[in-house]
């Protein structure tokens, strides 16, 4: 397999979604902000960011409240530059409540396979711990 960029093949694309899982999953914000452009437009929920340095903050903050964190995302559609994706990630917060998001995600990415624009919507439930389904 070659390099994860467009335009992508079904192996590519799935290996990108995994990439992405694996690295969110590790919970560093530098080390996630290195896929995304230095300009890159995000809309994440209500809030809209633009570049590297605020999705690295953005992320900080993410998971200094989302703690614990577990993610796993499916390729759901993928074509040239695109790939869409389905995901669902449980946390719990300080008060030791669990939740699980479910989600959608459009990215777009330059030539080199790094993303400039990711639309993200996502939703969030109340579980309780015994309900998890996403467990190390």
């Amino acid at each position: 397999m070659g390099p994860l960029a467009p335009p992508f093949t079904e192996d590519t694309a799935r290996a990108k979604v995994r990439a992405a899982q694996d690295a969110w999953n590790t919970r560093d914000p530098d080390r996630v902000a290195l896929a995304y452009t230095e300009d890159s437009v995000w809309r994440n929920r209500d809030e809209f960011l633009v570049g590297r340095e605020e999705i690295r903050e953005f992320l900080r903050r993410k998971w200094a409240r989302e703690l614990d964190y577990r993610l796993r995302k499916e390729l759901w559609a993928f074509t040239g530059n695109r790939i869409a994706v389905r995901f669902r990630y449980e946390w719990h917060d300080a008060d030791g409540q669990w939740w699980r998001g479910y989600g959608n995600e459009l990215w777009e990415f330059d030539e080199r396979g790094l993303m400039r624009r990711r639309e993200a919507s996502i939703n969030d439930v109340r579980i309780d711990e015994a309900d998890r389904e996403l467990v190390d």
